[in-house]
Parts: structure tokens; sequence; C-alpha cells
């Protein structure tokens, strides 16, 4: 075993990366046992299987050009604790959601001292490191009577935790704090975080935690299955940025969790991308809808959220639809809310995984491609445009996103002065026009839609005028914010049209190596060489 010599240590300062640090940052996740190997190999991978394929940290670290080529300026990793060993009735713990002590890492992705090479790669880049964090839990192959204790690590009586049942009822607060997860294949053994002991263990334990590795924020999972109260604490202590899994769709539930810890994954948004774009039939009006109720139930707003459309435990959006002007649209609406966007890895590869595990594959598969592939243009031109608003505006990360309009199968919505037009039309679907007023433009402002790099001139009353050739989203800033930041090349290289043409699909466009090298700064990394 590997000691974590966390609870002893005198550990060197981390970057202690504020809420308001964060929300400039983009967050790339990653599941670290199907990312990348130490040794750049592409061993078989059955996500049927459930067992280990050998992701580690060293292959993250040997990878992060092509992160960080794609605009990513954080990456959220999996659990670094060490796991229950072994095969079980539900395969092995690849994951790493199933800890067991907390005093050990998990040695099938590398070594402490790897680990703090991938801190300081990512620092060196001035990058951020998050690390998912699992506090309501340990996992074993036993229940009551048969389960023994003393194999946990810090927590070795029965005391330390909560009697045993069985989640039933999730409308039971009680049980979703108390009763356990899993079942009798794994048992997700519920800590009893009312304990004096516990509480004082895991403050300190996360205190030297993210010190040791310099952690620049939490990831917590399944924070709903854990006492309120516990958290403020835990999240003082830990003097990083904490991001909360609340899985749930009620907004006020889910908002509740904000006045507790810095902000939560935007959960009930997620129904509402999804449900909006999965088909051409899609209800739009749910995300009108989701965007006033966030901002009246979560602490600061949106602002207090992290966007997303994919992750570990849900399938991926592709699995759901082949038609890439769907996913384009559904993946460009987590980059423009006023939440801290996050891409899952594989999502940029198109990857198509649904339910868990198959939602789980090994990018190695993909070769790390950059060139000819759409949604990697896709996901790098949507960080610029977020990075070229932040660049030009002042106020645009403490300024609530609006919907300017809405109809059946058409919303836009602005945060400062990027405006964003999306359709669940479909490639198949008839181009249509989109009047949007009150945009706050200036009479004849010019503006580019930076996916397309086709320029708008907005009218007399600044209102723009879009259609949605080939079902394809957009989003437009003012060619004013375009300066320094590369986006299209130049302004003057993009193709014009009037607010009353709408988009030029012929719109000229650099090649993404030089693209993402003039708008990142990333060179002499593209193309990749693996």
């Amino acid at each position: 075993m590997i000691a974590v010599p966390i609870l002893l240590s005198l550990a060197t300062g981390a970057f202690a990366a504020s809420a308001s640090d964060w929300q400039s940052r983009s967050i790339y996740q990653v599941l670290t046992d199907r990312f990348a190997t130490s040794d750049g190999s592409g061993p078989s991978c059955n996500t049927e299987d459930k067992k280990f394929c050998g992701g580690t940290y060293k292959g993250i670290t040997s990878h992060l050009d092509y992160i960080q080529g794609m605009g990513f300026d954080a990456v959220w990793i999996s659990p670094i604790v060490k796991n229950i060993d072994g095969n079980t009735g539900h395969g092995e713990a690849y994951h790493s959601y199933w800890p067991v002590d907390l005093n050990h890492l998990n040695e099938r992705f590398g070594t402490a001292d790897d680990l703090k090479e991938l801190s300081a790669a990512l620092h060196k880049r001035g990058m951020y490191l998050m690390v998912d964090i699992v506090v309501n839990h340990f996992a074993a192959t036993s229940t009551p009577p048969s389960l023994t204790y003393n194999g946990f690590s810090p927590f070795t009586a029965e005391a330390d935790y909560h009697p045993f049942c069985f989640m039933t009822d999730y409308n039971n607060q009680t049980q979703v704090e108390q009763c356990w997860l899993g079942d009798n294949n794994v048992a997700l053994v519920d800590i009893n975080t009312e304990s004096e002991n516990v509480v004082n263990t895991y403050n300190a334990w996360i205190k030297n935690l993210t010190s040791f590795y310099n952690i620049d924020g939490i990831r917590i999972d399944t924070v709903k299955h854990v006492r309120k109260d516990f958290w403020p604490a835990f999240v003082k202590n830990s003097g990083v940025f904490s991001i909360g899994e609340v899985l749930s769709n009620e907004t006020d539930y889910t908002g509740d969790y904000t006045n507790y810890m810095d902000a939560v994954l935007d959960y009930p948004s997620w129904f509402a991308i999804t449900q909006a774009f999965a088909s051409t039939t899609g209800n739009i009006a749910l995300i009108a809808q989701n965007i006033p109720e966030t901002q009246k139930y979560f602490k600061n707003g949106g602002i207090s959220t992290g966007a997303f459309l994919e992750n570990h435990d849900q399938p991926r959006f592709q699995s759901w639809t082949t038609d890439l002007s769907l996913v384009k649209n559904a993946m460009a609406y987590t980059f423009v809310t006023d939440g801290i966007p996050i891409l899952y890895y594989g999502q940029e590869q198109g990857y198509t995984g649904g339910n868990e595990p198959a939602n789980r594959e090994a990018l190695w598969f993909a070769s790390y491609q950059t060139e000819n592939k759409p949604l990697v243009d896709h996901v790098a031109r949507l960080n610029a445009a977020r990075k070229a608003s932040i660049a030009g505006d002042s106020k645009f990360l403490s300024t609530q996103m609006k919907v300017v309009a809405n109809n059946t199968h058409n919303i836009a919505v602005q945060k400062g002065k990027l405006l964003t037009a999306l359709t669940n039309v479909g490639s198949k679907g008839a181009a249509e026009k989109f009047e949007l007023s009150g945009t706050g433009y200036s009479a004849n402002e010019q503006l580019v839609d930076v996916l397309s790099c086709t320029n708008i001139t907005a009218d007399a009353s600044g209102n723009v005028n879009v259609a949605f050739a080939g079902g394809n989203p957009q989003v437009i800033i003012p060619v004013s914010q375009l300066s320094g930041s590369g986006l299209c090349g130049s302004a003057k290289s993009a193709t014009t049209t009037s607010s009353s043409s709408g988009s030029n699909n012929g719109a000229t466009t650099l090649g993404l190596s030089a693209f993402i090298a003039t708008v990142f700064g990333v060179v002499g990394m593209l193309p990749l060489l693996f």
C-alpha cells in the first residue's frame, strides 16, 4: 500500500482558489482509470467488464496539451483514496467511488509523487486541479451482522456509522441522509456524520489533503446524503472551492445546498437541457422556465452552479441522439450560462455510451485526435467565446443571464453581450429566422457568430435576426471583443452578412491546429503526436 502522509504532515501551500477564482474557469472531467495510461499504451477496455483498464495520474499529466488545447483551464479527477480491493458483484472499483481508507491512495492510479507531479504540471500551465471527494460512505461486500468495521480507516468502530438500513424512500430526507446506498453486492456503509469524532477527523483530513497535494477545488459526491449542517465546516477546512453533487430535478431542493457550500452541479438545468435537445420534439420551454427558478432558489443564482451535459453517472447525450446539430446546441448551452462549464471526457470525441458502465469508455481508443473532429472544434470555440466575453467585460461573470426570446423550437439567451441562439429543429429542419430584440446592442453594432465566423450587423434599433440553417446554434459576441482573442482568425476575415439575412455557413475558418494555438497560446503541440 502507498501511505498518504496527510494527517501527520506539514504540507506545502495550495493555490487556495476561491469561488470567484473558479468562475472564470472551465473544467474538463476525467475518469482517471479511463483517460490515459502511463506509458501511452492502449490496452483493451471492455466497459461491460467493469474492471480497471490502466489509466493513471502520469497518463493525465502527459496529455495536458490535449485538454488545455481545447481551452480548459481546470481538470477534475476521480476520487484518490484507497478503494475496495478485487472483484465484487458489481465489478472492480475502477471509478474510485468505493472508499475504504482515507489514509492511503488508490495505488492503481499511481503514487503520491505522481499526483503531486500532476498538480505541479497543471499549476505550471496556470490550470487548476479539482479532486472528487466521497464523504458519505465507505464500501463493503457484506452487511451486518457479518460486516466488520475494523478494516476501514480511520473510522473503525460501529458507532462511526449509521445503523444498517438500505434506502427505500427518496422522499424521506432522514432516510436519504442516514440509510445506506448500494445493495448486498456492494453496500455503501453510511458514515455517522453526526459523530463529533467523525466530524473532527474529516475536517482535519480535508484540510491536510488539499494542502499536501496543492488541490485547488473539490467536487463532493452524494452531498444530499449527508446532513446539511455538516458541510460548512468541512468546506471551510478544505480552504478551497467546493462544488457538490445533488441529484435532483427540483430547483428549490437543489438550490438550498448552495447555502452550505460554494456551488452545486446544476442537475435541474441538465434535466431541462436533455429534454429540450434530445429530439426534434423536445420541450424548449423547460429551459426558459428553469433560468428564473435557478436565479430565485440558488444562493447566487446560476453563478453558484456547474453546468454540464454529461458525466459518469448519466448516459452520454449521444446515446439519445446522433443528430450533430442537436448535440452542438445542447453542448453550447452549458458554456453560455451563468455556471462554470464542465465537459466530461470523451464528449468531444462523440462517445455514445449509454447507462453506466457503457458511459465510461477509454479515451485512448480515440487516439486523442483533434483534427477533423467537429466537436473538438466546437468545444474550443465555445471556450474561446466565453474567455473573450470575460476579457471584454469586467462585469460579465457577475451578470445573470436572461431569456431574450423563445418559441416552440427556439430559444435565445444572453449574458452580458454574449448572445446565444439555440434550436432543436435538427439538421434536417427547415431554416427559420428568429428575430431578437432587447439585446442591448447599439444601432448597427457589428457582431460575429464565433461558431461559423459569420459577421452580423444589428439593425437601427439594436435588434438581431438569426437563421438556423442546418439547425446549428449561434454564439454571438461584439466584433470589438474579438480583439486579441484569435477567434475566427480576425473579424476582417469573417464572411459578412446583415442581421436580416442571418448566418452564412460558408464562413471562412482557421484549421483547428492554427485556431487552438492562436486562441489559447498552446503552440508547438498540434497536431498532437499520439
